[in-house]
């Protein structure tokens, strides 16, 4: 009995779980001086494991028959620079944005893929490390919105960018006050037509930052939630003799979801991909 009153209760396990590792405490929604430690020290840690696997790659890549490893990796060389073509048609930028793209699809399904280490393994190893038993820890970069805004917003700076730099700075100033709705020889019509084209300009550049990186922190957010409610099955059956049979419940939820969560990964990581190349390929064309 003494264990179970010491037991968190199923909310108060997920409030933990959905905690950060911050340098300071979080005082409002907004707030740019917290930095999430967790997400910052992961993400620079897979992203160095993706150059490293990368640059292992290439190093043992042979002219003959390929191994498993080299054609993995070539096959998704491949894929990404066939996309990377078809989105983006001037050769001089896609020496850039196809290793660019490529980096993205790798970085991305390794944080991604912090999702199916157990729930519980990284926050105990890290609870043990540190003496502290209530240590907040989350090991999964893109279920933290601050990464996935970032990495959006970091497509958005390279859509301006390129923007410019094909259109010229006057060419894309006059795209944004003459496109979607075009001008009028008008002066006054001229001058409301360009308003609007303007603030429908800005809306679509916010809407696409937004929705690009809210969709992959969505899915991801969701799936460590699953996960954190399939751990609690197991929790429940230890706790309750009444439950025996949630271990069952709790193996076979278990391999479905993470086997299910395999292609989830992957897909978000593709379609992350997949959207940073139609953006910069926009980018590209003039309206």
């Amino acid at each position: 009995m003494a264990a179970d009153a010491n037991a968190p209760t199923a909310s108060e396990y997920i409030v933990h779980h959905l905690q950060h590792l911050q340098n300071i405490k979080q005082k409002s929604i907004i707030d740019f001086s917290v930095v999430n430690l967790d997400s910052v020290t992961v993400s620079v840690i897979l992203g160095l494991l993706g150059i490293f696997v990368m640059w292992l790659a290439a190093r043992k890549a042979t002219s003959g028959v390929p191994g498993r490893f080299q054609a993995a990796v070539e096959m998704l060389v491949e894929m990404v620079d066939n996309q990377a073509k078809a989105n983006i048609h001037n050769a001089q930028s896609r020496k850039f944005i196809a290793p660019l793209a490529l980096t993205v699809f790798v970085w991305i399904f390794l944080m991604n893929a912090m999702d199916m280490l157990p729930v519980d393994l990284l926050p105990w190893l890290w609870q043990g490390a540190t003496g502290d038993h209530h240590a907040y820890l989350r090991v999964v970069p893109t279920a933290d919105l601050s990464t996935t805004l970032g990495l959006s917003t970091a497509v958005l700076i390279l859509c301006l960018y390129y923007s410019v730099k094909i259109k010229g700075l006057g060419g894309w100033a006059h795209e944004l006050v003459s496109a979607p709705f075009g001008t009028s020889k008008n002066p006054i019509f001229a001058v409301i037509l360009g308003i609007v084209n303007l603030l429908m300009q800005i809306i679509e550049y916010v809407a696409k930052t937004v929705s690009h990186g809210m969709r992959l922190f969505g899915n991801m957010y969701a799936g460590e939630l699953v996960f954190m409610l399939i751990a609690l099955m197991g929790g429940a059956a230890a706790m309750s003799l009444s439950g025996v049979l949630l271990p069952v419940g709790h193996i076979i939820a278990g391999t479905i979801w993470a086997i299910f969560h395999i292609l989830v990964i992957t897909l978000q990581a593709f379609i992350f991909m997949m959207l940073t190349l139609i953006y910069l390929g926009q980018a590209h064309e003039a309206h």
